[in-house]
């Protein structure tokens, strides 16, 4: 029995629904050591900023029950190192490109939509809006409705690109901050990013990572963004990529059922370089077994 594994992401026409988290797999470079790149559903870069950042002081990650913190601090060479040396690696692969941006002004932003419009190989952009607006006194741009309304805005005036907005989960009320950023021209959000953390060394008093804090991923954030995603497809009707802990193949279930219509794999990527290619097996398993012929038969089926 044949199954149809394909999704449309907001124009982005994918063979299935799975893709790397970006920050977790780079290039692909690495991996494609361990699997075939060209049989994910997209490929998702690293976040690119306008100009090289260095990131934080080490130590910058450290396992926790369950999961890990990092503090990498958005390391990256910018975006037109990105342009020349990253992007046409990646399009060797011959599958969809979304491009992870972040920025500390909107006019940052602004920039680098417009640098990626129209370039070969790039699908969509996906805004990353955890980061701070140094013009509104360092608040984050995803913890404010008003401020993540003007950022989409800023990036959608400026790309006709598939445009995903990445949601932070270190707010009050995620819904308001989706209908905020749809309001203002996202085609598609993804959910969630990090949830800030601690951890302490109690040998030596002292915080694990040199940024004191830093953002929680793995398994041990799954629930939260499980339930984050059903709260948010309840309250925007754009496709949403579900993200935090999957590790397997019953988690993006989990997802899907909760209304995402792709999942993205993060963490796992550390610790099995083949857990995106696995999960696609396995979702496709799933179906079979239940003689469905469609991801879309389970896509928001969570019976509540």
């Amino acid at each position: 029995m044949s199954v149809n594994l394909s999704v449309n992401l907001a124009g982005i026409k994918m063979k299935n629904p799975v893709m790397p988290a970006s920050g977790t797999f780079g290039t692909g470079r690495e991996f494609s050591e361990f699997m075939d790149i060209k049989s994910l559903g997209a490929l998702v870069a690293k976040t690119v900023t306008l100009r090289p950042v260095v990131g934080n002081k080490p130590p910058r990650i450290c396992e926790t029950n369950s999961g890990m913190l990092n503090s990498i601090g958005l390391q990256n060479e910018g975006i037109d190192h990105f342009l020349k040396h990253d992007l046409p690696y990646m399009r060797k692969f011959k599958v969809p490109i979304i491009v992870n941006i972040a920025g500390n002004t909107l006019e940052e932003y602004a920039q680098m939509c417009r640098d990626l419009h129209g370039v070969e190989g790039v699908s969509g952009i996906e805004l990353n809006i955890s980061c701070p607006n140094i013009k509104a006194g360092g608040i984050a741009f995803g913890a404010s409705a008003r401020l993540a309304e003007q950022v989409t805005a800023a990036a959608r005036y400026n790309t006709d690109l598939p445009l995903i907005v990445k949601l932070t989960p270190n707010v009050y009320n995620i819904s308001k901050i989706a209908r905020a950023v749809v309001s203002a021209g996202a085609d598609a959000v993804s959910l969630i990013n990090t949830v800030v953390g601690m951890s302490i060394n109690i040998k030596t008093f002292e915080p694990c990572l040199a940024n004191i804090t830093g953002g929680l991923s793995g398994p041990a954030i799954k629930p939260i963004a499980v339930r984050m995603v059903w709260e948010v497809a309840q309250t925007v009707n754009v496709p949403i990529i579900g993200i935090g802990g999957i590790t397997t193949a019953e988690d993006a279930i989990e997802f899907l059922l909760a209304g995402a219509t792709a999942v993205a794999v993060g963490t796992a990527n550390f610790i099995n370089p083949r857990a995106t290619i696995e999960i696609i097996h396995g979702i496709e398993a799933f179906l079979k077994e239940r003689e469905l012929t469609d991801i879309k038969q389970i896509i928001g089926k969570v019976k509540t």
